[in-house]
């Protein structure tokens, strides 16, 4: 592996942890394509699934943080596989459920917890080991899997469903994740090159670079804010309130876009395909946003996101038709994943980076449970109102909160020494 005929071992990585997350993405999203199959089986209320999502997602965000922790403690391996055998029995189970209890337990537990340990918060922990150099772009290649995944993937599980069932569907999904996930933990993923006896891609004598930055890194680590540290400042709840938002808008549009849009007489199929097409604009958003935070504040980016939203929010409560929601799955899509890259290049700017890793997970688990509430919002407003005219309302008045928010973060660096001015100032 290490002639310089063969590619690199982290390559390999690179291609396993996009195959883990380009169905991992499946698994994630076809919640809403089964959506209303699923209500057309058992009768159940919209409310009630959203309800079973809102749990689904509550798991998800605390599994992240054991993940975290067992990951330093033993790698990837074992945390893969175990996850996986949660995932896949969570989706053969979801195949055979005839009461909305077990839905709740197979999806909102079960499947959750596997979720956690196959997320692209694991994956790009993993893919970031094994690059010293283009560390960020091989993080992007390895999580555009996500996005990928959502694109070729749900209008396939549309036609699935209307050829077979959502039961097969799920039963062969999980077989499929099973099998791959299992053979790729096995066999390939590793989550220490050293361990194997390689170096990094793009690995340079890491001594003589730590001599280099040592003496200021260790100044710059000392002035570092913890979590507490950081809640002191109102940079913090602003930037918390501006995830929060994302969220919801990111879990809401996901989950409930295959309905709404099947509401106005559009095709399952097309209404699949405008969820496929959002996850591939999100690979633009991505791709995009890293650069940008080069070139500009980080806050310039994510305040422009929650503009575009405003105006999809106002465009889809205006006009309700085939080309407004193609705009709106679109552009939304694209936005979905602006703030993924920047979250922890913009806690680093503020507070540091001794303790990124923790602001940027706590930040990460609010930002989930929002979604999971906000999707369950909706369909509580849908089961009482009939139309999701409300959260949608909503959702607008949130974006055009979430603009000023962001462009209030004081983007400079905050040292321990100067919290209790911001706290004066907040």
């Amino acid at each position: 592996m290490t002639s310089r005929s063969r590619l690199h071992y982290s390559f390999y990585i690179i291609i396993s942890s996009f195959v883990i997350l380009f169905f991992n993405s499946g698994a994630r999203f076809a919640i809403g394509v089964i959506f209303k199959p699923v209500i057309a089986e058992f009768g159940w209320s919209r409310s009630a699934i959203s309800m079973a999502f809102f749990l689904h997602m509550i798991v998800f965000a605390l599994s992240l943080i054991l993940v975290g922790r067992l990951y330093d403690r033993y790698g990837p391996k074992w945390i893969i596989i175990i996850s996986t055998f949660f995932l896949s029995g969570g989706c053969f189970l979801i195949s055979l459920i005839h009461s909305l209890w077990q839905f709740f337990i197979c999806y909102g537990i079960i499947a959750a917890i596997g979720l956690g340990g196959t997320s692209a918060t694991l994956i790009s922990v993993i893919t970031s080991k094994w690059f010293e150099k283009n560390r960020g772009f091989a993080v992007s290649l390895a999580l555009s899997g996500n996005c990928l995944g959502q694109f070729a993937l749900i209008p396939l599980f549309s036609i699935f469903i209307l050829q077979y069932s959502w039961r097969a569907l799920y039963f062969f999904l999980g077989l499929i994740m099973l099998i791959l996930n299992i053979t790729l933990a096995l066999l390939v993923i590793r989550g220490d090159p050293e361990a194997i006896g390689l170096k990094p891609f793009g690995y340079e004598n890491a001594k003589d670079i730590e001599k280099k930055k040592g003496q200021s890194s260790l100044t710059q680590n000392l002035q570092d804010l913890d979590l507490r540290e950081a809640m002191r400042s109102y940079s913090f709840w602003l930037f918390l309130f501006t995830m929060f938002v994302c969220g919801s808008g990111d879990f809401l549009v996901t989950t409930h876009l295959v309905a709404l849009a099947t509401d106005y007489n559009i095709s399952a199929v097309t209404a699949a395909n405008m969820l496929g097409w959002y996850g591939l604009m999100s690979l633009g958003g991505i791709l995009i946003a890293g650069p940008a935070s080069d070139v500009v504040e980080n806050k310039i980016p994510i305040a422009l996101t929650f503009v575009i939203r405003f105006f999809l929010f106002f465009l889809v409560l205006k006009y309700q038709g085939l080309l407004s929601f193609y705009i709106f799955a679109l552009a939304f899509g694209f936005t979905s994943l602006i703030t993924s890259p920047l979250t922890p290049t913009l806690m680093g700017r503020l507070y540091g980076s001794s303790h990124i890793g923790f602001l940027t997970g706590f930040i990460i688990t609010i930002h989930h449970l929002a979604g999971g509430f906000w999707a369950y919002l909706g369909g509580l407003i849908f089961d009482k109102t009939g139309s999701y005219r409300l959260i949608f309302i909503l959702s607008l008045i949130m974006a055009f909160m979430a603009i000023f928010s962001s462009i209030l973060i004081k983007e400079k660096r905050h040292h321990r020494r100067s919290v209790s001015d911001q706290k004066e100032i907040s």
